[in-house]
C-alpha cells in the first residue's frame, strides 16, 4: 500500500489514478511509502505551535467553553445549536495551527474561519457521529475503530476542500493502514486532556489547543498541507 503524491491518500500499487483525488499517480512523481505514526513528535510539535500564539489559543479555548456552557444551559434548542457549531468551532484551532506552520501571523478572527465550511462540517458531524454511535451500540469496537479512522476528516474538509463524505473516506482509508498507532496517539491526547480537566478544568485551556496543534502536526506529516491559508477559501470539491 502506497500514498498518493498529491493528496497522500492510500492507493494500491499499479493504479494509474488515485481513487481519492482522481489525479494521475505518475505526476509529479511516484507514490511514496506511508510514514510511521509518531505520537511523541506530534505532541512536541503541537506544544511548539501553541507557544507561538499562547494568548490566542487560551483565549479561544475559554470562549469555546463559554459558548458550549451557555448553549448547554438552554433546553432542547441549545443542544441542537451546540451540535451544529461544534465542527466549525473545533476546526478554528486547526486553521490557526496550519497558519502558524506556514509562517503566517494569525489574527483572532482566524479561529472562526471554520464557519465558511459550515454545511460540510455539519454533515460530517452528523454522519460520523451517527456511524460511531451505531458502532458503539452494536459491538463497541466498531465505534472505536471509526472514531479513530475519522481523525483527520474535518481537516481534510478545510485543507483539501473536499465534501464531507469524500473527506471521511479519505481519512478512513489513510488511518486504517496504521490504525493502532493513531489509536495510541488519540489515547495520549485523551489522557492529557483528562489531566487538564482534573486541574479544576483550567488545564483544558492549554491541553485542548495543544491537542489540536498535535493533530494538525500529524495531518501535515501524513497528508502535507494543500492550501496556503491566506484567507481565500476555494470552492469545495465533491
Amino acid at each position: 500500500m502506497l500514498n498518493c503524491p498529491h493528496c497522500h491518500g492510500l492507493v494500491e500499487e499499479g493504479q494509474e489514478l488515485c481513487p481519492n483525488c482522481q489525479r494521475p499517480l505518475s505526476a509529479p512523481g511516484p507514490a511514496v511509502p506511508q510514514g510511521m505514526v509518531q505520537p511523541g513528535r506530534y505532541l512536541r510539535e503541537g506544544w511548539e505551535l501553541f507557544k507561538l500564539y499562547p494568548g490566542g489559543f487560551v483565549g479561544y479555548a475559554l470562549l469555546f467553553f463559554l459558548i458550549q456552557g451557555i448553549l448547554g444551559s438552554l433546553p432542547k434548542v441549545g443542544g441542537l445549536i451546540s451540535v451544529a457549531i461544534s465542527g466549525p468551532l473545533h476546526v478554528g484551532f486547526y486553521f490557526v495551527c496550519v497558519r502558524l506552520r506556514q509562517g503566517r501571523t494569525p489574527v483572532f478572527q482566524d479561529f472562526f474561519t471554520g464557519f465558511q465550511f459550515f454545511l460540510p462540517l455539519l454533515l460530517l458531524t452528523i454522519v460520523s457521529s451517527a456511524l460511531i454511535i451505531m458502532g458503539l451500540v452494536l459491538l463497541i469496537l466498531p465505534g472505536i475503530f471509526l472514531m479513530v479512522c475519522y481523525l483527520f476528516a474535518s481537516m481534510i474538509v478545510i485543507d483539501q476542500r473536499l465534501d464531507f463524505w469524500p473527506a471521511m473516506e479519505l481519512s478512513r482509508r489513510t488511518v486504517q493502514a496504521q490504525w493502532f498507532g493513531y489509536f495510541v496517539f488519540l489515547l495520549l491526547l485523551f489522557l492529557i486532556n483528562l489531566g487538564g480537566a482534573l486541574l479544576l478544568g483550567v488545564g483544558l485551556l492549554v491541553t485542548l489547543p495543544v491537542s489540536a496543534c498535535a493533530v494538525a502536526a500529524a495531518y501535515a506529516d501524513i497528508f502535507g498541507l494543500k492550501s496556503d491559508y491566506s484567507g481565500n477559501v476555494p470552492v469545495l470539491k465533491v
